[in-house]
């Protein structure tokens, strides 16, 4: 482990933008679904010291075992009164988990999701739908907490559909609005608010162009235009700039300096990820995490740089798309992980990966050290889901754009797109650069300066890059008018499961890197190359808590604090079957269509029996997981972690027998995750088959390009980062080459 280093820097503040009205509901309906927050994390109390109809109250034991419980792992003088404020804390009266409930349902549940909620509230409120939804006439919110609990619990397994339904989204909501507000949760894990390992550095300082205000469009001009700053549009950037191209990247999100790094939850995702971190598919069952801000998922990812691999290269080249084994392609993943300094001679691995080290040798499971893009540099650090400090990791923000900038190329922030131009030349589209609106800074955060300014901007270009991601892409394609019926298709998501094991001492999870080990022993189940891996999560309270399900309300305050003794791990599935995205028909947003399929459902139990049996080995005493119909295991008393049947142990099997009767388990009872999308704009060696050619010009016009991971042919089956880089690096060279020049070998444009 380095040497610690105990920071000395806070991060600066980052506004929130202005707060939606929540006049979307009522007084009543906020009445309601507040009582019903209560119940998701109520305050506990015993009668001695309950005031409310709103507190939790269980016996003496009951209350001096929980605190008992806590204050042990918590230690120190103060553990006792701690533990006390946290079992009493109560959601509801919270004005920050208020803001952040109004904020999300305002801002990023659409119009359909919100209708449902409001539709429940106010049927609660009548003798009828009281009495259907409650078994009685008596408003919920009048009801005491323990009723309140039992019929949420009654509504996760209803016939009605729903009511399964709030219970999904309702407890979704309460549990990821609590961790991000809580005002104890923290301390009881002796979480601390940036990393104690690193100090932050001062990156680099991005400029970006200003417009003032006006009525009419303000029209640039240039001669390429790239929508979207991610890991796809940064190295296109880079290379087109440095061909000596005038280059205008444009990004929809904004940009914030290393010294807002790491932002604190709420800020973070409400910044930083595509819908505040609220995405999710039309079932509820994939929750999907995307970054949206400057850099893209380059900026919020984990810092695992793996290669294609060469059964997928071949797969893709069989489709007709040899160039995925031609010895350019991997000149172009080395080019983009020499640039970010790709290593794994300095990996340090923290708790949690070391346990899957040792673990899977105990096993004789194949696993690996996972390089990192990490500057051949140490880069200890486990918070850069919320941006990295020390800038120690190498995405965009610190290395293509860098070089980008430096090149020549300008920025626009804040600008969203909202169709690609085209003229119209012997009957083909071509196009001719991208309208769409910009907002200042100022007038994104609300802040009370000057350049508050909202203005339409028509930008001329000679070509067009598309790079605004895998759930973007295909959206801006359609709203330019381009009618392929593959654009929006073929989505790939490596739908993850997620588990957690809890052990005797104190994890300190977050600390070091996050994902820095793989085990492939399950990558190819079916013998077509379909399978999961296992890997860990950044352990953010923020990120691991709210996704692990909700039974009891007592229950789950007491297994949210053991996060300070736990790990986690991921099944992370190279999947068959696809979904497909598509505008909302209302506002426009981002619609997921995706649910993992059965087929894919199998592996991952395969690999999730794979991880509990990593856990055991590794002497867990708890393992936990995100299916709800499946209760975690419990290490018996008796168990000797170092007895000579390991996992051969009967409780563990008789587990494991339980977990694969229920396979290919149900998506509506488990929350799947994914944090990769690929495949919406694939790249095809016909438009019957996809989106794009193999130069990733979109197919049916000349000079309009999507440089991103929607391109990829199916799953990437590694983290995708270096492949979407990988491409960039090939097509935006091509580019440059067929436009007159190759990077580096000529300044051919005067500049902006």
């Amino acid at each position: 482990m380095p040497t610690l280093t105990v920071s000395t820097y806070t991060p600066r503040d980052v506004p929130l933008p202005p707060a939606p009205s929540a006049t979307y509901f009522s007084e009543l309906q906020w009445k309601t679904f507040y009582a019903l927050a209560d119940a998701v994390v109520p305050s506990i109390h015993t009668a001695a010291t309950t005031k409310s109809s709103n507190d939790r109250v269980i016996s003496n034991a009951e209350w001096n075992s929980a605190v008992s419980s806590l204050s042990t792992a918590i230690s120190g003088p103060d553990a006792v009164n701690l533990a006390t404020q946290y079992l009493q804390e109560n959601v509801s009266s919270n004005p920050q988990f208020r803001a952040a409930v109004e904020r999300l349902l305002g801002d990023y549940v659409n119009d359909e999701g919100r209708n449902g909620f409001g539709f429940i509230m106010s049927a609660l409120n009548t003798r009828a739908g009281s009495l259907v939804m409650t078994g009685s006439t008596t408003p919920i919110q009048d009801q005491p907490i323990e009723f309140r609990e039992k019929i949420l619990r009654g509504w996760d397994t209803s016939r009605l559909a729903p009511l399964r339904a709030i219970y999904r989204g309702l407890t979704a909501i309460v549990k990821k609005c609590w961790v991000i507000s809580s005002p104890t949760i923290s301390p009881v894990l002796g979480f601390p608010s940036i990393p104690i390992h690193g100090e932050q550095v001062d990156g680099f300082q991005f400029e970006f162009l200003q417009f003032p205000s006006g009525d009419q469009p303000e029209t640039i001009e240039t001669d390429v235009v790239i929508v979207g700053s991610g890991c796809g549009g940064s190295v296109a950037a880079k290379n087109l700039a440095e061909a000596g191209y005038r280059v205008l990247v444009v990004e929809k999100s904004y940009s914030y300096p290393t010294n807002t790094f790491p932002m604190g939850a709420n800020e973070g995702y409400t910044n930083m990820f595509e819908n505040g971190g609220a995405v999710s598919s039309d079932d509820g069952s994939m929750a999907v995490l995307a970054g949206s801000t400057w850099g893209g998922g380059g900026t919020v990812n984990w810092s695992a740089a793996l290669q294609t691999q060469g059964y997928v290269r071949q797969q893709w080249a069989d489709t007709g798309l040899p160039f995925f084994t031609s010895l350019d392609f991997q000149k172009s993943l080395d080019r983009v992980c020499d640039r970010m300094g790709v290593n794994d001679d300095h990996v340090e691995h923290n708790y949690q990966n070391k346990v899957v080290i040792e673990g899977a040798r105990k096993l004789g499971y194949a696993v690996k050290t996972v390089p990192q893009n990490t500057g051949h540099g140490e880069h200890y650090c486990g918070y850069c889901t919320l941006g990295c400090a020390s800038g120690g990791k190498k995405g965009p923000t610190e290395s293509f754009l860098v070089d980008a900038a430096q090149a020549g190329a300008k920025f626009i922030e804040g600008f969203r797109a909202d169709k690609v131009l085209f003229t119209t030349v012997k009957g083909k589209k071509v196009a001719s650069g991208v309208q769409g609106t910009w907002k200042s800074r100022d007038s994104y955060l609300g802040l009370a300066g000057i350049g508050a300014v909202e203005r339409r901007l028509i930008i001329k270009a000679k070509k067009v890059v598309v790079s605004a991601g895998t759930l973007q892409s295909p959206l801006l394609l359609l709203r330019s008018g381009l009618k392929n019926p593959q654009i929006g298709r073929n989505l790939h998501l490596h739908p993850v499961l997620a588990a957690s094991a809890v052990f005797d001492e104190d994890t300190h999870p977050w600390e070091g890197s996050a994902l820095t080990t793989v085990v492939t022993e399950f990558e190819d189940l079916d013998g077509n190359g379909h399978g999961a891996k296992i890997e860990t999560a950044a352990m953010l309270p923020s990120v691991v808590i709210p996704i692990f399900p909700w039974r009891d309300s007592l229950e789950y305050k007491m297994w949210a604090a053991k996060m300070r003794h736990s790990t986690s791990f991921i099944v992370l599935t190279k999947e068959r079957d696809t979904g497909r995205v598509y505008p909302d028909p209302v506002d426009g947003r981002c619609r997921i269509d995706y649910t993992v399929s059965a087929f894919d459902r199998k592996h991952m139990v395969e690999t999730l029996i794979g991880i509990a049996k990593i856990a055991y080995i590794s002497g867990a005493k708890e393992f936990h997981t995100v299916y709800r119909d499946l209760p975690p295991f419990i290490r018996p008393e008796t168990s000797d972690p170092e007895a000579p049947e390991g996992i051969n142990n009967t409780a563990l099997q008789s587990w494991i027998a339980e977990l694969r009767a229920k396979s290919p388990l149900n998506p509506e009872r488990g929350l799947f995750a994914s944090a990769h999308q690929m495949g919406t704009c694939r790249m095809s060696k016909s438009p019957k088959l996809g989106v794009v050619d193999p130069d990733c010009q979109v197919w049916g016009t000349d000079g309009l390009y999507v440089v991103d991971a929607s391109v990829f042919p199916s799953a990437s089956g590694v983290n995708p980062m270096v492949t979407n880089m990988g491409i960039a690096d090939w097509a935006s060279r091509n580019l440059a080459r067929a436009m007159g020049t190759v990077p580096g070998e000529g300044n051919v444009m005067a500049r902006l």
